[in-house]
């Protein structure tokens, strides 16, 4: 009975961030005044609820067995300012530093997926970060609203402990910011850039969706984001499905070094296709964006979808061959671990554990 009454309580939950949709200059607004995916109509990736219910009851009930993954410290290297680094924290959260500049991408710190601390995804594999081992952040940015890429109370611990942090979010997404009192908030649109200590941030499309409550469903955008150095080009997918998308980010911004690509949540597949890469999809974009190195991101830390826990990286590392991908290109990391981003002038030369 008290399952149940956390089910109820999270279903209705409700909110007044019903708002008016800002324009895009590149993202269609539909007739319901809802941002749509550039190659996928609303009523193509829309879901029977039916078979929605059927599939939030079975992970609730019937949600796959949770494991323990390799956990590692800290790196104390992340704490210097003369090194390039990415540290993967776990699902999609990452630690992308270059040398003077810290960035937080998706930062995910708190037990629960969700806007209730009693209900919702838990995690089954902690953070690697908390408010205590931060090093100093320079810029957050967002891929798109779900609790599980966009969570407020990591957001406020780091706007606290570093007040002067800038934070980048999707077009929509900075009022929620704002009413937390998190002021230092820009927000872009598809193709919109800014740079950052002479780092470039784009913010590029990508098939998925956002929302919140029963009432913001696409009222704001989802993306990636393209960080580019001087000489070091990073992609971050966030979420989504296989899309012509990734076509045009190449075409628009260039072949990427160092690509973090989602590789779980894809089960069962008429309910995620649209909105999470499989392992064989995640293994053709790394291919057709003609990146050099691919990070795999999304797993192995709440139980969003059917598929068993471990399934993801087993099923990218058995289709490598393939996919002609060598070991070396598609990096599976351990919760924690942090690389050294080491490269000579616009080409990556080597990816190493720190």
């Amino acid at each position: 009975m008290k399952v149940i009454i956390k089910i109820l309580l999270l279903l209705t939950f409700v909110s007044c961030s019903s708002r008016d949709i800002k324009v895009s200059k590149y993202a269609k607004i539909n007739d319901f005044n809802q941002y749509e995916n550039n190659y996928l109509s609303e009523e193509k990736r829309s879901i029977k609820k039916s078979k929605f219910f059927s599939f939030f009851f079975k992970n609730i009930f019937y949600p796959p067995k949770k494991k323990k993954f390799e956990l590692m410290e800290v790196d104390k290297k992340i704490y210097k300012n003369d090194l390039s680094l990415l540290t993967w924290a776990g699902h999609s959260t990452f630690l992308l530093q270059f040398k003077n500049t810290n960035i937080l991408i998706d930062p995910h710190f708190s037990l629960r997926a969700s806007p209730f601390s009693y209900v919702g995804p838990k995690r089954y594999m902690p953070s690697i970060f908390n408010k205590e081992n931060l090093p100093k952040v320079d810029v957050v940015a967002i891929s798109h609203n779900h609790y599980d890429h966009l969570d407020i109370k990591t957001l406020k611990i780091i706007n606290k402990k570093f007040p002067e942090a800038m934070f980048l979010v999707p077009l929509g997404d900075k009022k929620l910011l704002l009413e937390n009192n998190i002021q230092n908030v820009k927000e872009f649109d598809w193709w919109e850039d800014y740079k950052i200590n002479g780092i470039k941030f784009a913010f590029t499309p990508v098939q998925h969706w956002s929302k919140r409550t029963f009432f913001d469903l696409n009222k704001s955008l989802w993306g990636g984001w393209w960080i580019e150095s001087s000489n070091f080009k990073f992609l971050h997918l966030g979420d989504t499905g296989y899309t012509q998308d990734f076509i045009d980010i190449k075409k628009t911004l260039g072949k990427p070094d160092l690509v973090a690509i989602p590789i779980g949540a894809y089960k069962p597949r008429d309910i995620m296709k649209y909105s999470h890469l499989n392992p064989d999809e995640a293994l053709k974009t790394f291919v057709e964006l003609e990146a050099k190195k691919a990070v795999a991101m999304h797993w192995g830390t709440f139980i969003l979808s059917q598929e068993a826990v471990d399934e993801p990286i087993k099923r990218i590392k058995s289709k490598l061959n393939e996919f002609g991908i060598e070991e070396s290109q598609f990096l599976i990391l351990k919760h924690g671990e942090t690389i050294h981003l080491n490269y000579i002038p616009g080409i990556l030369k080597r990816l190493v554990p720190a």
